[in-house]
């Protein structure tokens, strides 16, 4: 008996005949796979077991049902997660300890151990320091290892410790303007305090080529010091110089740390702060290889000024301010040389009255003073 379709249901006739065998085919295919299907011996056996452990009031381990199963499922995603960035660092770790063993705790392979690991370089500084450095083993500094004992020995090597930050524009400065007054500023930096003549107590000439010579004062006070020395006009207060009678430096490293900032200027350019402490390690010229330290820290605002605006000249800096404090170094002499004191002996002069100062601490602001204070350093 077969039911009469209705006006709006399509007859068997209607259905084009291709259409009406694939719906054939369909409805064959989904009968079999409703159909039961007689379990496997396997499954059987599980089954039973599954029974008797349930009577038993038992539950087979890892067992999770519905949402615990689904919170057990998004852990071990967030585990995998970070087992894939943890595998990365590990990775980068290894690959470090194979340039460099000592890293490793306890120094398995006996490549410098703890002195090692203490001496890893620290990364650049960016802004001024939350405190002064840890103090450091009581170690005595010598030839092989002149920084021993020393904040410093963490600290870059010379010119790579002077890291402009990333030039940007300043309002109406470019960003090329900027980098420019950066550059301009390192050269300084070095020329005054790295350059290998400079420290030996010749004129400064790579650091005298990047001040504009339209400030006439300025470079009469400086010619005058390097000239004739005084109490008036030192070098000393902007240039790092050893008397090569004297002293000789222990190594050929100078180690170095600070930072640069910069913002809009006075005069339509750009002005930079830079904040840098050098330590020279030193040898007497002649004598017992004894090696003593003289820190020195130097505070410089320049400013690379619009020559469209100002009369200055193109491509060279405007000495603003520039200030300092010099640790173990003779006070009251002025003659144009920094004079190292070593713990063997001690050089004439009057008892220091001045506070005691960590020459290491880039922590704090430098104290200004009527540059007559002598007072006592609490470590070289």
């Amino acid at each position: 008996m077969s039911e009469k379709p209705s006006d709006d249901q399509p007859s068997a006739s209607q259905i084009p005949d291709d259409v009406w065998e694939q719906f054939t085919r369909d409805t064959e295919r989904d009968i079999r796979s409703s159909a039961p299907k007689e379990p496997s011996a396997r499954a059987r056996m599980v089954t039973e077991r599954l029974r008797e452990q349930e009577a038993r009031g038992e539950s087979p381990p890892g067992w999770r049902t519905g949402p615990a199963w689904q919170e057990m499922n998004g852990r071990a995603a967030r585990r995998r997660k970070a087992w894939a960035i943890l595998g990365v660092l590990v990775t980068a770790a290894v690959a470090l300890v194979a340039l460099k063993p000592s890293l490793l705790p306890g120094d398995p392979f006996g490549t410098g151990g703890s002195q090692a690991a203490e001496a890893s370089p620290l990364p650049d500084e960016t802004a001024p320091p939350a405190a002064a450095p840890d103090a450091s083993d009581p170690e005595i500094p010598t030839l092989d290892r002149p920084f021993a004992g020393s904040p410093a020995e963490r600290w870059a090597d010379g010119e790579a410790g002077i890291v402009p930050p990333k030039a940007k524009a300043v309002g109406a400065v470019s960003a090329d303007r900027v980098e420019q007054a950066l550059k301009l500023t390192k050269k300084l930096l070095v020329g005054a305090n790295l350059d290998p003549k400079t420290l030996r107590g010749a004129r400064p000439g790579a650091a005298l080529s990047v001040l504009d010579p339209k400030q006439p004062e300025l470079l009469d006070d400086l010619d005058a010091g390097l000239r004739s020395p005084s109490e008036k006009h030192d070098p000393v207060t902007l240039f790092s110089r050893f008397d090569p009678d004297e002293v000789r430096p222990a190594g050929d490293v100078i180690k170095t740390r600070g930072h640069m900032t910069f913002k809009k200027g006075t005069q339509g350019g750009v002005a930079v702060r830079a904040d840098y402490t050098f330590v020279y390690p030193v040898v007497r010229a002649d004598g017992p290889p004894e090696v003593t330290r003289t820190i020195v820290r130097r505070v410089l605002d320049v400013e690379l000024a619009d020559p469209g605006r100002y009369q200055v000249t193109p491509g060279r800096l405007l000495l603003m301010n520039y200030d300092q404090e010099i640790g173990n170094s003779s006070c009251f002499v002025n003659d144009g040389y920094l004079h190292p004191e070593f713990s063997s002996s001690r050089s004439a002069g009057p008892d220091p009255s001045g506070p005691a100062t960590d020459p290491y601490d880039r922590s704090r602001e430098l104290r200004r003073g009527d540059g007559g204070d002598c007072g006592t350093v609490t470590r070289t």
